[in-house]
């Protein structure tokens, strides 16, 4: 039997207060869906491009309720067996071997018992008997069979073993699904989610993210490099920057010992924020430096 959800988060303002306290800057729209998500103790999706802190936001929420964090990675191809559990099959070959004399149904039994069960990251968070954070992380890579599997998770917070019945939660996870949005997510899943829409921050809060990943940049030229990734996200890119690569660039900046973000800095550390060579192109023949710097 399932033990009864407890919420960690008291409000909408201690949520964000807490995520802070671990460096997560949250936006008012990620507060309140995180506070809900917890308090409703429903599964959280969370959408976006890449690189705006998705992945980021369930490492915080692990932070910051001192619940541990359990990832499974999607991409094309997982599984069942690399996503909820699979059976030791060498320790299973030892055990029939050593009673060869035994009748089959006695070894059968032996053998799909708990001890040669491998918990994968699905059945680990629903067997642990500590708070949760189970980090289902771009699931839109995976194939649509992944979210099949999900839906039992996400439903009654239990999984089923065919040869041991069904496991239920000893401690409701706090679940969040994150997506990239590159395949359309079944409305199946949706309807079991809160929903939320992480997009690029506005220059004031990622000026705050800056200042807090990178203490070294002065005011200015954390302004300037705001302004400019702004400008470089209005350009038609394979892959607009984003807040990760913010802060590397400003980290750069910190390394290099700049003072002021001159046109001739920008070209040449290109590379730091754009990540394929027709972007760095682009940016070079059309990215307006001086209106970008000036503001």
């Amino acid at each position: 039997m399932s033990t009864p959800h407890r919420p960690t988060f008291t409000s909408v303002e201690q949520t964000r207060h807490a995520l802070a306290d671990v460096d997560y800057l949250a936006s008012s729209a990620i507060a309140t869906t995180v506070y809900l998500a917890d308090t409703l103790g429903k599964p959280l999706l969370v959408e976006g491009p890449a690189g705006v802190g998705k992945t980021e936001l369930a490492k915080a929420v692990s932070r910051a309720s001192g619940a541990e964090l359990v990832r499974l990675q999607c991409y094309e191809g997982v599984d069942e067996a690399r996503a909820l559990y699979e059976w030791n099959h060498a320790k299973q070959l030892l055990r029939i071997t050593a009673e060869r004399d035994a009748a089959w149904d006695e070894v059968r039994s032996d053998i799909f018992a708990e001890e040669f069960l491998l918990a994968r990251p699905l059945l680990k968070a629903v067997r642990s008997e500590q708070p949760v954070v189970l980090l289902v992380d771009e699931l839109d890579k995976a194939d649509e069979e992944m979210e099949g599997l999900l839906l039992e998770i996400l439903s009654d917070f239990q999984v089923t073993v065919p040869e041991l019945g069904t496991i239920t939660a000893r401690s409701q996870p706090f679940v969040v699904l994150t997506s990239n949005a590159t395949r359309e997510l079944s409305e199946a899943l949706r309807r079991r989610c809160l929903f939320l829409h992480v997009d690029y921050p506005d220059a004031e809060l990622e000026q705050r993210i800056v200042q807090l990943q990178a203490p070294g940049l002065s005011d200015a030229l954390t302004q300037s490099v705001v302004r400019v990734v702004g400008a470089l996200r209005d350009l038609n890119l394979r892959k607009a920057p984003s807040i990760a690569e913010t802060v590397d660039w400003a980290r750069t900046l910190v390394a290099l010992g700049a003072d002021e973000l001159e046109p001739e800095l920008v070209r040449s550390s290109l590379g730091v924020i754009l990540k394929h060579q027709d972007d760095i192109t682009t940016a070079a023949k059309t990215l307006d430096l001086d209106r970008a710097l000036a503001g």
